[in-house]
This record gives C-alpha cells, structure tokens and sequence, in this order.
C-alpha cells in the first residue's frame, strides 16, 4: 500500500510541532533500537486539551501519526482524549501500510504516557486505561516502551 494523501500532508506539512514550557503533562514513548521515539506536551485547562504540541524522532509515518493524534485530541475533554485509540489515528489518516501500524500504537501511547503525568502532577491516581505495558515492568513490542 502506498502513503495516502493524508499520511503525505500530514508528514509535508505535520501541525503542532514543538514544545510547551509548563506543560501540565508530558508523554515519552519509543525506543531508539527501533527509530521511533514520540514526546508529547499538553496543556490543560478545566479538564479540556487546549494546546498539544508533539516532537517525534522517527520514520514519515511518526511523524504523520503524531500530527494526526495531536489533531484528534485539540480542544477535547480529557475524558474524549484518553479513548482515542491508534485505530482512529489510522483511520483518520485514511489508513497505514500494515508495516507501519505501530506508529499509530506509539501516538496513542505517547498521549496516553502525557495524560498519566498530568494524573500524577495533579496527586490523582492514574486511570488504567493510561497505564501502559512497559509500566508493570512487562515488554510488548521493541516500539511500545520508553
């Protein structure tokens, strides 16, 4: 399968690159033996994403996963963010060459890993549903831990 259109703007032309001073949560995910590695920045007010920013070492498909992911999850409740999945970064992209679907794995845990520090900067407990593998001292994939 070829890139899609989306995939290709996404990586010409990615939104939200950068970083956050203060940022209310921070979210690192990947590994470098694999290429990959995804650090997200979200600001948060009144439990509403109101600024994402994303800096990704990695192949096109990273690149175009984050920006995607970043798009998702703007301007959403955190409650809305924290069940975007990497399915949806995916679909939202008009699909990924199945070689390339971690990438999407690696967006979703990159906003998952930022939501959790948000939790933890804020004395909340963690939800599971942001508790990645690589937390329980279990390995998935090469690309799924930091």
């Amino acid at each position: 399968m070829l890139y899609t259109e989306k995939v290709m703007d996404h990586f010409e032309h990615p939104r939200n690159v950068g970083e956050i001073e203060n940022a209310d949560g921070v979210g690192q995910v990947g590994n470098p033996k694999c290429g990959d590695i995804m650090k997200m920045y979200l600001k948060i007010d009144d439990g509403v994403i109101t600024d994402v920013k994303f800096k990704t070492f990695g192949c096109g498909s990273a690149i175009a996963t984050s920006s995607m992911a970043t798009e998702l999850i703007k301007g959403k409740p955190i409650e809305e963010a924290m069940t975007l999945t990497n399915a949806a970064v995916a679909e939202a992209l008009d699909g990924l060459p199945a070689y390339k679907m971690h990438c999407s794995v690696l967006a979703e845990e990159a906003i998952k890993a930022a939501l959790a520090d948000y939790y933890r900067r804020q004395g909340r407990p963690v939800p599971e549903s942001l508790r990645l593998p690589c937390e329980d001292g279990e390995h998935g994939s090469c690309c799924s831990c930091h």
